[in-house]
């Protein structure tokens, strides 16, 4: 049976954070971590695929989505701090065994809330995220020079084209064979939190503070050879923004990985979500649910 995806909206650390939620409560959880410069829309598909069997969680970021943006002067946009209200949002939830699913900025997020409770952590998918350098490439070079200085006017221009409304769409369409099948309600509803007012000023803060996500990629790399976490990689190969280089790093330091590749660009769940949805489903049937057969009773995981 599938289920409904319901909408809330709850205060964590006093920032109102929207969430998108399906399936039954007692089954295994699912959090899905969208990535920029989108929000928890990107999953919307997905969720209502896999309602049947899994529980989904699917936030929005401060200042993205539905979520509330509140004045960068009372706020630190940074990824440790999304990441603590991602993992404030669990509590609220009671939620206490989950899988997480990392994609782009999802990925540091996820990686945060992972380093800090592996003994939560069921399995992992990462699709088009990374935390290796070498999945750092071409498209990082204007974000790297802000990295350097981060009043550089010329790296501030480039990094703003790439959620402009000509970035946005090549964002979900370059990589993609036929970029027909990918809906431009995509960019038009990115829109809706991007042009807010101060909106542009947060994305340039969280390019720039996206270093400290590289300093801590050694520590999550540990995390991985330390506990070997079952992990399955769903990536779109021709993906510009995180090359597949980053994704061929996993299999350095996890054993328990399974690796798929879809001929495909960075936003792959609009041009292939049905593929990796299958693939998805039969992973997390295999190393979350155990012994439990599609439309038995799910296991309690909470």
């Amino acid at each position: 049976m599938k289920y409904k995806t319901h909408y809330h909206v709850v205060k964590i650390k006093g920032v109102d954070i929207f969430y998108r939620e399906a399936g039954p409560v007692d089954a295994p959880t699912l959090l899905l971590l969208h990535g920029y410069p989108t929000s928890s829309h990107m999953f919307r598909n997905l969720i209502a695929g896999l309602s049947d069997r899994f529980h989904l969680i699917a936030p929005d970021f401060p200042g993205y989505g539905r979520s509330e943006q509140p004045p960068m002067k009372d706020f630190a946009y940074t990824f440790e701090n999304i990441a603590s209200i991602v993992d404030g949002l669990l509590e609220h939830l009671q939620i206490k065994k989950y899988s997480l699913y990392l994609m782009d900025y999802g990925a540091p997020i996820g990686w945060t809330i992972a380093y800090k409770h592996p003994e939560r952590v069921e399995s992992l998918i990462v699709q088009n995220g990374c935390c290796y350098e070498e999945g750092l490439e071409t498209f990082w070079d204007p974000i790297k020079a802000l990295w350097k200085n981060k009043n550089d006017k010329e790296a501030i221009k480039k990094c703003q084209s790439f959620h402009s409304p000509d970035g946005l769409k090549w964002q979900y369409t370059h990589g993609v064979p036929d970029p027909s099948v990918v809906s431009p309600d995509n960019w038009e509803i990115d829109l809706r939190h991007l042009v807010r007012p101060e909106n542009d000023d947060i994305q340039i803060a969280l390019f720039y503070d996206y270093r400290n996500n590289v300093k801590q990629y050694p520590k999550w790399q540990a995390y991985l050879r330390e506990y070997n976490p079952e992990m399955l990689i769903v990536y779109g190969k021709d993906d510009y923004i995180f090359p597949v280089a980053g994704a061929e790093a996993y299999k350095r330091d996890v054993k328990n990985l399974e690796y798929h590749l879809y001929t495909t660009g960075h936003f792959a769940l609009e041009s292939v979500g049905e593929e990796m949805a299958a693939v998805i489903r039969d992973f997390l049937e295999r190393k979350v649910c155990g012994s439990v057969k599609s439309g038995e009773p799910a296991l309690l995981q909470q």
